[in-house]
């Protein structure tokens, strides 16, 4: 079976949003982020990302990983395309060209937009005063964000999903990554596009089954 290390408020989401799309039996061990704990070095900590085991698993100390039989992979993006290949169905490339598109949009997405996304969603806290040195980070995290997310909506004006006008691994790796930047609507304003679809895509039952899990996760 199928095995996810790291709790699903991580990037894990989207792996176990991608196994609830393809009723994927899996197992989850939940490996929380170090930071998260006051000392993770602790006798009775819970596995995190120090935990002498995991580190055996993946040095660099970052989850997820997933173990699929023998082998063992890090970077979530690559996970769910080598989950979709192998398991996906609708979700998987039917050619040598979908499979290099999706890894093409996966890969633009976590290189073009994931950073200042990041920066967004740590930093832009509506209705609360903050800072004006915070303000200008979230300033400047938006403005570079403006060119590569016109880059997708352009492309979703035009198509309905990421690739093969279907919903596959595509969507779910970007969409995962431009939820981050989602609660900036002055930003997400400008790409209507993006929001419908960012509203298809976190309208499917699996999403749904996902984001429940997340929550009931400890914050």
């Amino acid at each position: 079976m199928l095995e996810i290390h790291g709790v699903t408020r991580s990037r894990a989401s989207r792996i176990v949003w991608l196994c609830h799309e393809l009723d994927l039996p899996f197992r989850q061990i939940p490996v929380i982020q170090a930071y998260r704990l006051p000392d993770p070095d602790a006798p009775d900590a819970p596995p995190n990302t120090r935990s002498p085991e995991f580190l055996a698993l993946s040095p660099a100390g970052a989850i997820p990983v997933i173990r699929d039989g023998d082998l063992v992979l890090t970077e979530s993006l690559a996970c769910n395309l080598h989950i979709a290949r192998q398991h996906g169905g609708v979700m998987a490339p039917e050619n040598a060209a979908e499979d290099a598109l999706m890894q093409q949009w996966s890969l633009y997405a976590a290189t073009a937009i994931e950073p200042d996304a990041l920066q967004v969603l740590y930093l832009h806290k509506p209705g609360q005063a903050q800072p004006g040195e915070v303000q200008a980070q979230v300033a400047n995290a938006a403005e570079r964000l403006i060119r590569p997310l016109r880059v997708i909506d352009q492309h979703l004006a035009q198509h309905s999903h990421m690739v093969g006008d279907r919903f596959t691994v595509a969507d779910i790796n970007v969409a995962e990554i431009i939820r981050y930047a989602q609660g900036h609507h002055e930003l997400m304003s400008q790409f209507p596009a993006i929001r419908a679809w960012l509203e298809r895509c976190q309208s499917r039952p699996a999403f749904a089954k996902m984001w429940q899990e997340r929550l009931a996760e400890p914050e």
